[in-house]
């Protein structure tokens, strides 16, 4: 069994490919994962997708075919160009898959470095696809050491002292671009997701006074309410009166297309300050020179000065991360290797049986010298077996050990079951957690 990454995400695929790729429809998401784990080299598979990045997980029997299995698949759910397609994603096998995944709970790849949603977006990933029987025990093993990573990650390092997220960001930099005329504008803030909520509490922060707007009134009347008397709302169908009348918005919604066109804008005398931080985009590419609009990647190089005050911390993290992988590799070889050798040592005892059995029944040895003769076997049978398992257990620590340990199940014709992941299946598929990726 192996484990395989695909990764398009802000640092090497662009904004306009990244929308593609994200699924439009909780169907469009079941059917994908349906059709990779209908193939025979795929055993698992989930999906993460958030607004900076689209990952897909396996656990497999061939990371070779997994690859251009999801690439094809991909290409052809996208209508993005095979070869192009391939530009734009790092692959990460085994090994470096494992590190890749507790790097990303750990939060260590986010646009913002140390923001706190991602665990929960990768949880609910992974549960999205054991409710549709596409993820299981192997995925689960990974998932659960990933958080057991991030909770450690979160607690030996500062790196997530005062959580940034995307929406914190943008509403910064509006303040450094409005500076002290702000205090007592109104944001119009668009979605009553998490992320529309963050927003409109950054903007409360700063002195902003919000109009939040979604086509779900009863649960904006209710975020309004615990938010307080600065915090109004109103149907998204009135949007366009809001965003030819205020200067400043935040669009954060899942629709798949653009609630904002180039219809619904009016000629306006004053200047406008739109933040689009969906996937897909919210706002359409609006053809007015008064108009700025800053999307997801526009906010990277304000993220990498928060990278940078974080970098010591980002390092000491990315030792942690390091130490986790090695371990939980060599966790798994371990697990691996012991059935192997249990299984040679059982097929050699039945080898012993069948041909002890064989010889009384022929009359070539006495009946009574059975149990001598069957401990003399076994005996022998140890001495041979002594340094090939020593070596095997050494060599399982390596690398390449998975792919050795598979060859000596293949060779033996020994299956290997993994009994030892009731617990961790259960703390994933049944935790409670709350957040999202900016």
């Amino acid at each position: 069994m192996y484990y395989q990454i695909i990764s398009f995400n802000y640092k090497n695929c662009e904004l306009a490919d990244r929308e593609k790729l994200a699924f439009k429809c909780e169907d469009d998401h079941r059917n994908f994962l349906s059709r990779l784990v209908s193939f025979d080299f795929i055993d698992e598979a989930f999906v993460v997708n958030t607004c900076n990045r689209t990952e897909i997980i396996t656990a497999n029997k061939d990371n070779f075919s997994t690859y251009h299995t999801i690439l094809g698949i991909m290409s052809e759910y996208s209508s993005i160009n095979f070869h192009k397609l391939k530009e734009s994603l790092e692959r990460y096998d085994n090994e470096d898959a494992v590190g890749h995944m507790f790097s990303v709970v750990s939060s260590l790849e986010s646009l913002v470095i140390g923001e706190s949603q991602i665990t929960g977006q990768v949880k609910e990933a992974f549960k999205f696809s054991y409710k549709n029987g596409t993820a299981g025990k192997k995925l689960n093993r990974l998932l659960s050491h990933a958080i057991k990573c991030a909770a450690e990650v979160r607690n030996e390092t500062q790196i997530s002292s005062n959580p940034i997220s995307i929406a914190s960001v943008a509403v910064s930099q509006a303040k450094e671009i409005l500076q002290d005329t702000m205090a007592g504008m109104t944001g119009i803030v668009v979605g009553a997701g998490e992320m529309g909520v963050l927003t409109a509490k950054h903007l409360l922060r700063v002195g902003c006074d919000v109009v939040m707007l979604s086509r779900d009134t009863e649960k904006l009347k209710s975020l309004s309410t615990s938010l307080g008397e600065n915090v109004k709302y109103d149907s998204v169908e009135n949007i366009e009166k809001y965003i030819n009348r205020y200067r400043l918005l935040f669009t954060a919604t899942s629709s798949p297309s653009p609630i904002i066109t180039n219809e619904m804008i009016d000629e306006c005398d004053f200047r406008r300050l739109w933040f689009d931080i969906a996937i897909p985009r919210d706002i359409d590419d609006i053809e007015d020179d008064k108009i700025t609009i800053y999307r997801i990647d526009d906010l990277q190089n304000i993220s990498s000065a928060n990278h940078a005050l974080r970098q010591e911390q980002a390092l000491m993290a990315s030792e942690i991360v390091s130490r986790y992988t090695k371990d939980f590799y060599r966790l798994l070889q371990s697990l691996s290797i012991e059935p192997i050798i249990k299984g040679i040592r059982l097929k050699a005892d039945e080898a012993i049986t069948k041909e002890l059995r064989r010889a009384v029944k022929k009359g070539f040895i006495p009946n009574e010298n059975i149990e001598n003769i069957e401990k003399m076997a076994r005996q022998m049978f140890d001495l041979f077996l002594h340094q090939p398992t020593k070596k095997m257990r050494l060599n399982s620590h390596e690398k390449d050990g998975i792919s050795h340990i598979e060859s000596m199940g293949y060779i033996f014709d020994i299956e290997i079951e993994d009994k030892n992941n009731n617990k961790e299946h259960k703390d994933i598929v049944h935790h409670h957690y709350k957040g999202k990726e900016s």
